[in-house]
This record gives structure tokens, sequence and C-alpha cells, in this order.
């Protein structure tokens, strides 16, 4: 099935989300699986999630303009918001906090709750209405967005205010990881990573040999930046995104996002499902 978001509340539980309303949730560090409890005749696919601090609230997001919420760690869901144009598409949610929440998607979707989801307000915070792909927060708290047309921007405010940042790429990005207080990492379509040291200011293009679409990127705990999307592209850098080489992998298929586990291992969702793999701990560099 297709898997397009995940979370880790803790160092054993995982929750995935998925097309057709699929949420699956391990205890066992990705071992086994079992099916959550989701409202009657709830068949939406589901694009993202994100827990709160509590690691036992959270919230996902999806088509059909849906919010859902649990309460319980993920074993049972129900609707928490739902917009009346159920052509509208959530893409991707960001708890800031245990009461802020902030959900992102399609043509210019934004919506948050500042009450832990009692209550939801929409917003406008871009001119056209582009799509928002991706929302991610900082090792400082910052928040930034990335999304079509080369969106990118930035949020010291929690999400109060959203100011642009100078886009290196007029294409779509899918987004922003942060590494360091000022650094970060913009990833999207036809293999474009760009850099910068000065939070946006300056961005520097890091060479990638496939031009395909990169959906994810993440930071591991050993510092090592992985980077996956289309079909088999898989990078992964050792030196904080300066450079990045091709890495052997055991899917097949596109990557939507990749979760590092507490045990080293890697897991990747997308078109196959779940697909848990290792990676070597150092690679040469071209």
């Amino acid at each position: 099935m297709l898997l397009l978001d995940g979370a880790q509340p803790s160092p054993t539980n995982l929750i995935v989300v998925g097309e057709r309303a699929t949420i699956l949730y391990s205890a066992d560090c990705a071992h086994t699986w079992q099916s959550a409890s989701l409202p009657i005749g709830f068949t939406a696919t589901l694009t993202g999630i994100s827990f709160g601090p509590d690691a036992t609230h959270a919230w996902a997001v999806g088509h059909d303009a849906i919010i859902i919420a649990t309460s319980d760690a993920g074993h049972s869901w129900q609707k928490s918001w739902q917009s009346d144009n159920l052509t509208e598409s959530f893409l991707d949610v960001l708890a800031v906090n245990a009461r802020h929440i902030i959900a992102i998607g399609a043509y210019g979707l934004y919506v948050e709750t500042t009450d832990a989801g009692a209550t939801w307000h929409r917003r406008k915070i871009l001119a056209e209405d582009l799509h928002l792909n991706h929302i991610t927060r900082g090792p400082t708290g910052t928040l930034y967005l990335a999304g079509e047309r080369g969106t990118l921007l930035r949020s010291k405010d929690d999400g109060t205010s959203w100011q642009p940042i100078e886009s290196p790429y007029d294409g779509s990005f899918y987004g922003i990881l942060p590494l360091a207080q000022t650094t970060l990492v913009a990833h999207g379509l036809r293999g474009r990573l760009y850099r910068t040291d000065d939070d946006g200011r300056t961005w520097h293009l890091i060479p990638v040999s496939e031009r395909v679409l990169l959906a994810s990127a993440l930071k591991l705990k050993n510092d090592t930046v992985l980077f996956a999307g289309q079909a088999r592209a898989f990078f992964a850098s050792h030196d904080q995104a300066r450079t990045v080489a091709a890495q052997p992998v055991s899917f097949t298929s596109a990557v939507a996002t990749l979760i590092e586990l507490a045990d080293g291992r890697i897991l990747a969702l997308g078109e196959a499902g779940v697909t848990v793999f290792t990676i070597p701990t150092r690679s040469v560099q071209p």
C-alpha cells in the first residue's frame, strides 16, 4: 500500500499513514503492525501526521480536507475538522506545541488551532494560491515552509507571521531540512538540492548525480544526512550536505518519508509500504 508519512512518538512506538485511510501502529520498533480504529465510513488518503510533546496526542491530515486527532497514542482516531469543500487537500501538519497545530496543503490551504483542536481557523499566508508541501521546525524553534514555484518561508514566532526566504530555484520544493541554527538544506524537483549557512540569504547548489524528485530528507543521530524520493533515488552525505553520493538500497519504488529507528535502522515509507533497511556507517564521497 502507499504510505505517505510517519511519526515516532517514543523509541519503540511508530505510527504510519497513507492511502485509503490507512493508519498502522507498531509498539516494537517496526517488527509488527496493527491497524488503528477510525471513524466509520472514513476513506480519505492521509498525507501527514504530527505528535504533540506528550507522545499521546497527535493530528493527521489528508485528502477530503480532513483533520483527525488521537488522544491515545494513535490507537483510535476521531474527526477534528473538515472543510465544506471536499476537493481541498492537506499535505502536511505540525504540532508546534500541545495546543498549537498547523495544517497546510494544496492551493495555499492553511488551517490552525491554538486550543488543541477545539476550534480551527483558516488563514491566507501567500498572495497566490500555491501548494504548501511541507512544514518543519528548526533546532531554535524557527518554522520553515516549502512549496511550489520556489516557495520558501520562515516564521520566528510560531507561525504568527511568515517571511519569504529568497529562493534559489523557481520550481517546487518538497522540504527544508534544518541542520543547525542557520544551516538549511532545501530539496525538490529534478534533484535540486540547495544549502545555506546564513538562514537563506545565500544558497549553494549541491551537485546530484540523478535529476529525480527528492521528496524526503533526514538527519541521522550520527550527523549523516539522507535524501530519497522518486524510484530508487537515495543519497547520503557525511559532510553536513556539502556533497552527496548515491547509495545502494533495497527498495525499487518511490519514497515519501524516511525515519531513523532507535536501533539505527532506517524506515522508508512510500509506494512499497514499509521498507526497513540499514546503510553503511560511512561511504566514500566522490
